[in-house]
C-alpha cells in the first residue's frame, strides 16, 4: 500500500524551500508501522537526512537531520514548529538510541527535549517552548508521526539530464526548417503589457545561442515601456554561426487608455506592412504614406505566429483596459488566421517556486492555477500557454532556464508551420515564387 503524507500541499512546499530545496520521500508513518521508535530507527537506518514531522493539534512539531541514524550517536538537528504559514526553530544535539530496552526515548543531551513515540508525547523545555510560539502544555500529544527521506531537489543524475534535453533541442532548433520551404525564416511577434518580459525573451533566447548571457534589446520597468520601435531580431547560432531559422519581432507594450501600441497598428504588423525600426506614434496608426510601410508584403514579410506576453506575477490584476485590448488583438489575430500562444514569463520569481519546480512545471500547482488563470481570462488552449523564465540578472546560463526558453520557442515554430501549412490556394502563385526565390538563393 501506498503511503501518503498527512502534510498539506502549502506546508511540504514550505518545508522544502525552508531547508535548502528538498525531495521529500515518505519512508515510515506511525499510524501504519507502529508508535514504535525502535521500529522507526530500524526503517530509517542509513537514509541519508530525514525530517521527522510529529503532527499534534493545529501545528506540526519536526526534527531535520543532515545525518543518518545509525548506532546510537549524538547528531545536531533542527527543531521546528510549522503554524499556518510560519516556521520557527532552534538547533540542538540529539542522542539517538539503537534497540534500546527503555522504550527507545530520543532525546537532547542537554535534557531539554525528550520524545516518546510509544507513548505519544513530546516533553520540551520551557524557554523552548516560547521560543518556537507554541502554547504552554507539557507534555505535547503526537496523534500521527511520518518519518521523510530529505534529497536535494536538482542533484547530478537531474542536472545531467536537463543538460541533455537542452542540447536535444538546441540541435532541433538549429536545424528546423519552416514548413514547405516557403520562407527562409519565420516570424514570431511577441506582443503583451509593457514590462511583461518580450524584450527579455528575446534577449534569452539570443543568450542560449550565444553561449553567454547577453542583452541586445533594452529592457526596464518603465511604465511607459522601453521597446519604443517595431524591431525585428535576426539570431546568430553562436557569434558567428548561420542565421537561425526564425525572427523574433519586438513590440511598443500595451498600454492603458491611449499609453502604449496603438491597435491601429497590429493589423499592418501582422500583415506585413510595417518594416524593421518603424517608431511607434501611440495617438495614430501608420499610414500607406510612411517610409516604413511596405505596400505589397511578400509572404516572409507577414507574422506567421504571434506569442501573448504576459508576467506571471500579474497576470490576475491587469486592469480592464489591458484585458480588453489584448482580446480585441486576438480577435485580429484569429481572423488573420494567424496561430497564436500565450507565453508566461517570471514564473520563477512567484512564491514558492524552486528550481526543481520548473523542471515539471505540468505538476506544480502555483504554476497550475497561473495557467487556468490566463486560460479562465483570455480562452487560451492549456496547452497553448507556455512557461518560461528569462534571464533577467543572471550572469551565468543554467540549463534548466535554457529547457524552458527553447520548449518554448520549438513550440513557437510549430505553430508558425501551421500557419504556413494551412496558407489559402488563392497564395498558391505567391507562395511557389517564395520556394523558387529561395532555392536560387541557397544555390548561389
Amino acid at each position: 500500500m501506498a503511503l501518503t503524507t498527512r502534510l498539506t500541499w502549502l506546508q511540504e512546499k514550505l518545508l522544502q524551500n525552508y531547508f535548502g530545496g528538498k525531495k521529500f520521500s515518505l519512508l515510515y508513518k506511525a499510524s501504519v508501522h507502529g508508535f514504535s521508535t525502535v521500529e522507526l530507527l530500524e526503517r530509517c537506518h542509513n537514509e541519508g537526512p530525514t525530517m521527522t514531522v510529529i503532527y499534534s493539534g493545529d501545528y506540526v512539531m519536526g526534527v531535520y537531520t543532515q545525518e543518518s541514524y545509525q548506532e546510537r550517536k549524538e547528531v545536531s538537528i533542527i527543531l521546528f514548529v510549522l503554524q499556518d504559514t510560519n516556521i520557527s526553530k532552534c538547533k540542538m544535539r540529539l542522542l539517538i538510541p539503537w534497540k534500546s530496552d527503555h522504550s527507545g526515548i530520543l532525546q537532547s543531551c542537554e535534557g531539554e527535549l525528550l520524545i516518546n513515540f510509544e507513548r505519544k508525547n513530546v516533553k520540551v523545555a520551557s524557554k523552548i517552548i516560547e521560543n518556537l510560539g507554541l502554547p504552554q502544555n507539557n507534555p505535547i500529544s503526537i496523534q500521527d508521526y511520518e518519518v521523510f527521506r530529505c534529497e536535494d531537489l536538482l542533484d547530478e543524475r537531474k542536472i545531467e539530464g536537463v543538460t541533455v534535453l537542452r542540447d536535444s533541442l538546441l540541435c532541433t532548433l538549429r536545424t528546423h526548417k519552416p514548413y514547405g520551404d516557403l520562407v527562409p525564416q519565420v516570424r514570431i511577434l511577441l506582443l503583451g503589457p509593457t514590462g511583461a518580459g518580450k524584450s527579455s525573451f528575446f534577449n534569452s533566447v539570443k543568450s542560449v545561442f550565444r553561449g553567454h548571457v547577453t542583452c541586445q534589446a533594452l529592457v526596464g520597468s518603465d511604465t511607459s515601456g522601453i521597446s519604443k520601435k517595431y524591431r525585428t531580431y535576426s539570431i546568430k547560432d553562436g557569434r558567428d554561426g548561420n542565421f537561425l531559422p526564425f525572427i523574433l519581432c519586438d513590440t511598443l507594450g500595451l498600454g492603458e487608455e491611449e499609453e502604449g501600441l496603438c491597435i491601429g497598428d497590429v493589423s499592418c504588423i501582422l500583415k506585413g506592412h510595417i518594416s524593421d525600426r518603424y517608431q511607434f506614434d501611440s495617438m495614430k496608426p501608420i499610414t500607406s504614406g510612411h517610409q516604413n510601410y511596405i505596400g505589397s508584403p511578400l509572404v516572409k514579410d507577414r507574422i506567421h505566429c504571434v506569442a501573448f506576453v504576459f508576467d506571471a506575477n500579474s497576470v490576475e490584476h491587469l486592469s480592464p483596459e489591458i484585458v480588453v485590448k489584448i482580446k480585441s488583438i486576438r480577435r485580429e489575430v484569429i481572423k488573420c488566421g494567424i496561430v497564436h500562444v500565450a507565453l508566461l514569463t517570471h514564473v520563477d520569481s512567484m512564491d514558492l517556486i524552486t528550481k526543481g519546480d520548473l523542471i515539471e512545471t505540468d505538476r506544480c500547482v502555483p504554476i497550475k492555477l497561473k495557467l487556468k488563470a490566463v486560460q479562465r481570462e483570455f480562452g487560451f488552449a492549456l496547452s497553448d500557454i507556455l512557461v518560461v523564465s528569462n534571464y533577467t540578472s543572471e550572469w551565468e546560463l543554467d540549463p534548466v532556464k535554457d529547457v524552458l526558453i527553447l520548449s518554448a520557442l520549438r513550440q513557437m515554430l510549430w505553430a508558425a508551420d501551421d500557419f504556413l501549412e494551412d496558407l489559402p490556394p488563392t497564395e498558391e502563385e505567391e507562395r511557389m515564387a517564395c520556394v523558387f526565390i529561395l532555392k536560387i538563393t541557397q544555390g548561389a
